[in-house]
């Protein structure tokens, strides 16, 4: 059996990137004649202003990572422009040790909107965007040998595509609403509109410009935002300086309040 191996994702901080990519490297080696993978990381804008079209010679591992519990609202029209045309997706969510709610689900049913065929599903576990020490430095080994383990059983369903059926994942229809944190007084808190401030660290090598998945960092002033923030945490998890930074209240306590609430190791979730 002959398939096109194709890691598609979105991975501001590269742990779903991470993910995904270790299972397409499994799956081929299984599965395609040639062991190569066509990577599309649509993390960039540019990226995200070409259309992707697929057949039905092509096998997807298509991944995202969640944002309040859903797939980020920021992707969801861009992710529904994809053309399926009767290829195999494995859609995979990648969260951060909280939970991933309705984003697997909500993935799944948009893949198949564009025609895809869903033959798995899985939610891994990320370093938190917001968080150092929140899951961190996963995937790990531990989460990593699960993916491969999960490419293989995965390739023993696709070696008969008789066995390939209905999968079902986790998750509520209607989806539940975007996950907003509390503050002191127990009332949600909206920190969409929060945004990373640059202290005196900074030295304007520009590289959090070339990272922002949204664009928004000014390239004249890196300390000036010129569209939206979605926490992503790329331009300060990856600033050399350690210059960006978020000083809001809500925001911060949220954040310590994941860091503090959410010890318990989380596992993968592989659903065949």
């Amino acid at each position: 059996m002959y398939k096109k191996i194709n890691a598609m994702f979105f991975s501001a901080t590269d742990t779903t990137k991470k993910v995904v990519c270790t299972l397409a490297k499994e799956i081929s080696i299984n599965i395609s004649q040639d062991n190569r993978i066509n990577i599309i990381d649509f993390t960039l804008p540019e990226a995200r202003a070409k259309t992707v079209t697929f057949t039905e010679e092509d096998l997807v591992i298509f991944g995202v990572p969640v944002y309040a519990g859903r797939v980020p609202n920021v992707l969801v029209k861009y992710i529904a422009s994809v053309q399926g045309q009767g290829a195999w997706a494995i859609p995979v969510v990648v969260y951060g040790n909280r939970d991933y709610d309705d984003a697997l689900i909500e993935l799944k049913d948009i893949l198949e909107g564009c025609g895809f065929k869903i033959v798995a599903a899985a939610a891994f576990i990320g370093e938190h965007a917001f968080s150092n020490v929140l899951a961190k430095d996963r995937p790990d080994e531990k989460d990593l040998n699960k993916a491969c383990e999960f490419a293989y059983h995965i390739c023993q369903k696709l070696k008969n595509p008789g066995n390939i059926t209905q999968v079902t994942v986790k998750g509520n229809r209607p989806y539940r609403h975007y996950y907003m944190p509390k503050n002191k007084d127990g009332q949600p808190v909206d920190i969409r509109k929060v945004k990373p401030k640059t202290n005196n660290n900074c030295t304007h090598c520009k590289l959090c410009v070339s990272l922002c998945p949204m664009g928004s960092i000014d390239a004249e002033n890196v300390s000036i935002l010129n569209g939206i923030c979605i926490k992503c945490g790329a331009c300060i998890k990856k600033c050399p300086s350690q210059a960006k930074y978020f000083d809001d209240s809500d925001y911060l306590r949220h954040k310590e309040e994941l860091e503090i609430e959410l010890t318990d190791r989380k596992e993968p979730e592989l659903f065949l």
